[in-house]
């Protein structure tokens, strides 16, 4: 299969996803700002509220697959499974030669399906005997693991992004979801589907800049958005667009300033495409936004800054009369804030015009519909303690063009 995205509202075909699992029910109050979460969710609920969304893209003619899956059939083989293991100890920084050695052999002593689970769901500290054998281990048993959970895994939208005809396997900002991309890393590289194509990479990760998939939004087939945020760094955002210029057809790429808060998480938790003239947007961010256009000169980048409202740059860099921007929340501050913390900016777009959001936004849906928008609700009570939307639980593989 070869990865093929160049807008973000194409047909969808082919999607990666990750159903939420028994990494879920291994945080704990005390690791929830460790893991980047705000809230523990349950699990039970979380997993219907998933497979709701799945079953909505699946009934859309969406193929889903699933990361677990994916990853399950690559280390079926017994070499790879183990230069996995050997590279998965080393992203989870144990440093013990003691402790790796020990983790090794239990993780090989499981059969397959209980260590992909526990590959994810993390190892508890008390699941391994370490007394007397390694002082890095009985110093750090007080904390509850030495492998933590991939709680965040069923944001996929995050650990890898398709671009065009290739891949970015990013370096995430925090170690905690570095390990994230490692999967992908593997599936690129070693599975059926996609072991004989040739994908170029644009990020590894073994580049020493952060970026995330969140921050890249593909506007056309000749316009790239990253945003440069909390989790992107400019230098990454300078070296991808060096390799993407190399590569493919874009011939620019917005690069956009965004506060570096919590709340701003990604560029597409303030501003997401529903159609080719019409986006959902941060309300405060329709005229004061710092954005930057990086254009390639004969090898080399020209970085000019744009000025001007947001509509107006999108209208000259996409080529388009006019374009719609829907407000999240709308007019009222209280309804704008509640529903941008609650997602309501990050909507993932199936087909032109078509949006999957979550149900409890309903100030910020009503005005989809009212701009023309078919809106799909999918439940979200437990989903969204996570803090991404239905657009960071999607990762595209293939979309039609428009």
């Amino acid at each position: 299969m070869k990865p093929y995205v160049y807008n973000e509202v194409g047909k969808l075909k082919v999607v990666l996803l990750h159903r939420p699992g028994k990494e879920i029910e291994n945080l704990t109050p005390s690791s929830l700002q460790d893991l980047l979460f705000d809230d523990i969710p349950y699990l039970t609920v979380a997993q219907s509220e998933h497979d709701v969304m799945a079953s909505v893209l699946k009934s859309r003619e969406v193929e889903v697959l699933y990361v677990e899956d994916l990853i399950s059939t690559v280390l079926k083989d017994q070499e790879i499974k183990e230069r996995f293991l050997d590279d998965f100890i080393v992203f989870n920084n144990i440093n013990s030669l003691e402790l790796a050695q020990s983790i090794r052999k239990f993780f090989l002593n499981l059969d397959q399906e209980k260590f992909i689970e526990k590959i994810i769901c993390g190892l508890r500290s008390n699941e391994i005997d370490m007394q007397n054998s390694s002082l890095s281990a009985q110093v750090r048993k007080e904390y509850p693991f030495f492998i933590k959970p991939m709680v965040n895994l069923y944001f996929q939208r995050d650990p890898v992004a398709t671009i065009g005809k290739g891949v970015s396997i990013n370096r995430m900002s925090t170690g905690t979801r570095r390990r994230e991309a490692l999967l992908m890393d593997y599936v690129y590289k070693y599975h059926p589907l996609f072991k004989d194509e040739e994908i170029p990479r644009y990020y590894n990760l073994s580049d020493p800049f952060f970026i995330e998939g969140g921050d890249i939004l593909i506007l056309s087939p000749k316009v790239l958005a990253i945003g440069i945020s909390e989790r992107t760094e400019p230098e990454a955002v300078e070296l991808i667009s060096k390799r993407i210029f190399a590569k493919e057809r874009f011939e620019t790429i917005l690069a956009f300033v965004i506060p570096q808060t919590r709340a701003f998480m990604h560029l597409d938790t303030i501003f997401t495409m529903m159609d080719v003239d019409k986006f959902v947007i941060h309300p405060k961010l329709t005229d004061e936004i710092e954005i930057f256009s990086i254009k390639n000169i004969k090898g080399d980048l020209k970085i000019e800054s744009e000025n001007g409202k947001l509509s107006n740059i999108l209208k000259k860099h996409l080529k388009l009369s006019g374009i719609e921007m829907v407000k999240c929340g709308g007019e009222d501050p209280i309804v704008q804030d509640r529903e941008q913390w609650s997602d309501g900016s990050n909507v993932f777009a199936i087909c032109p015009g078509t949006v999957i959001t979550y149900s409890r936004n309903y100030v910020t849906n009503k005005l989809l519909r009212k701009a023309g928008i078919e809106v799909i609700e999918i439940p979200s009570s437990e989903l969204s303690r996570g803090r991404g939307g239905p657009r960071c639980m999607t990762m595209p593989i293939v979309r039609e063009d428009i």
